[in-house]
């Protein structure tokens, strides 16, 4: 059987990757799952210069998923370049590196150095974090933000680009279309929806950034529509993301149209996850007599 999947020219073993954010660099997982048997690994996101985050609490857990306000808090990319990707490398894993930025000049900063080392195959351009002030939530909310920072990015990127849309705009087909337009060589989606919680104890917002992310199986059946929407408006390949839990969800966004998944949330309560899925989306193949993963992309069937 067939499992590969091509993402702008990059060959991937099989279509299952790790969401950004939920798996740190590869190195805090590698003890329960061999990174070069996933697709790819996707990094957590990098910025041009360390980043502290947001205050605490960052976390809460709500019905059928949780809430994140991190904030994106990284050691920026010199920390990256000395100690997170000579472990990715040694440990011949597909790697996929989320950027972020508060203007386009740190997008593109940290894209000038990635291009530095081939051995990064692909860039993730994280526009549409919901629970940073700056820069990328006004990128990935307006579509002619989008259209300018994919330009950019675009024009200074060895590696092909992959734009992660955010969900909470209007028409994210609009979004799909704008990125595709200005150059992206693949979409991802959906990023984290925005949620709230209040402690009715305390009388208190359960996140000190009052705003969080909202991820897990809550939100899968939005982010399997949009997936859907967005893969049947560009030409360029989709990665679905939105509370894939188990090898069945990932089978339903392939449905979709996705070229291949990424697993988040899921990561918490599973460490073994992504492992899981690539066995069962074997088996649900041999099962099925599918001998190409082809015949799944976009193969759901009115």
């Amino acid at each position: 059987m067939n499992a590969k999947v091509d993402i702008a020219g990059v060959t991937l073993k099989n279509p299952v990757m790790t969401a950004s954010g939920t798996f740190g660099s590869g190195q805090e997982y590698s003890d329960f799952v061999s990174l070069n048997k996933l697709g790819a690994v996707v990094t957590k996101g990098v910025s041009s210069t360390p980043w502290e985050g947001n205050p605490t609490p960052r976390v809460a857990e709500v019905y059928g998923g949780m809430l994140n306000a991190i904030g994106l808090q990284n050691p920026g990319i010199d920390v990256f370049i000395e100690r997170d990707l000579p472990f990715l490398v040694k440990s011949d894993a597909t790697i996929i590196v989320n950027v972020c930025g508060r203007t386009i000049s740190e997008y593109v900063d940290v894209v000038e150095r990635l291009g530095e080392h081939p051995e990064v195959s692909l860039l993730e351009i994280n526009v549409s974090c919901p629970n940073v002030k700056e820069g990328g939530i006004a990128f990935g909310q307006n579509p002619e933000a989008l259209t300018a920072i994919t330009k950019e990015v675009k024009a200074h990127a060895k590696q092909p680009i992959i734009m992660k849309l955010s969900p909470n705009v209007t028409d994210i087909r609009e979004m799909g279309k704008a990125a595709e337009a200005a150059g992206a060589d693949a979409l991802s989606l959906i990023n984290t929806l925005t949620g709230m919680k209040i402690d009715i104890h305390t009388r208190r917002f359960a996140l000190a950034n009052r705003t969080g992310g909202l991820s897990g199986p809550a939100i899968k059946p939005i982010a399997i529509h949009m997936v859907y929407d967005v893969a049947h408006a560009v030409k360029i390949p989709v990665i679905g993301m939105g509370g894939i839990t188990t090898w069945q969800d990932a089978i339903e966004f392939l449905l979709a149209g996705a070229r291949a998944v990424a697993v988040g949330t899921a990561n918490f309560v599973n460490p073994t996850a992504t492992d899981d899925i690539i066995t069962g989306i074997w088996d649900y193949m041999n099962d099925h007599g599918i001998t190409d993963i082809q015949d799944l992309i976009g193969n759901v069937e009115y």
